[in-house]
């Protein structure tokens, strides 16, 4: 049966609203922010610190994430090596705790060696991402940056951050159960689909 419910995302694909409203609808804990401020109490590091380089890895290969999750490393890890490392030792423990939802930072990873994970990508074409990104008061407006601009930037830090970190490429079909194009199916549309199969288990 599956407990446990992971969501990557293409940025403004409405990947983060999906997994808030699967897990209100399931009565499921929604780990996002929640996650962060785990990190941040066990770390020390303050929550912006933390979501401004959680996807600024410098790894360079997964094979330095394993030996930091371990406690293996050789030195004295960088910033980010002992974010990411704390990260996967709490969404383990957070997998074995209780049914929830987890949002990114490479859970489907972390977890691939459980068989109560179900693993989920949402994706969308770049112009419906844009309209979203532009009407959604959920994602921030920033000045910096055209929209298009600030899409491609999120989706290549992600990309970079996750094959560094796992060896694994982030859009790749296979990492996961279910990819969803939002853009066809709509928000509710993916809540029920990503719903029937966690209840089927």
């Amino acid at each position: 049966m599956k407990r446990i419910i992971t969501i990557n995302r293409e940025f403004g694909s409405g990947g983060y609203k999906i997994g808030m409203k699967l897990a209100e609808r399931l009565g499921i804990t929604f780990y996002d922010k929640k996650l962060v401020e785990k990190v941040a109490e066990e770390t020390g590091f303050s929550h912006d610190y933390i979501e401004k380089n959680a996807e600024q890895s410098k790894a360079g290969s997964p094979f330095r994430f394993a030996f930091s999750i371990l406690g293996n490393g050789q030195g004295e890890a960088a910033n980010e090596d002992k974010i990411w490392a704390k990260q996967a030792e709490i969404i383990w423990a957070i997998a074995e705790q209780e049914p929830c939802v987890i949002m990114g930072r490479a859970s489907d990873y972390i977890l691939h060696e459980r068989n109560d994970v179900l693993n989920v990508f949402v994706y969308a074409p770049l112009e419906s991402r844009i309209k979203r990104v532009s009407t959604d008061p959920l994602y921030e407006a920033d000045e910096n940056a055209s929209v298009e601009q600030r899409i491609r930037d999120k989706d290549r830090k992600r990309a970079r951050n996750y094959k560094e970190r796992t060896g694994h490429d982030w859009q790749q079909t296979k990492n996961y159960h279910i990819c969803m194009d939002s853009s066809v199916l709509g928000i509710e549309r993916c809540v029920d689909v990503i719903e029937m199969i966690y209840r089927k288990g």
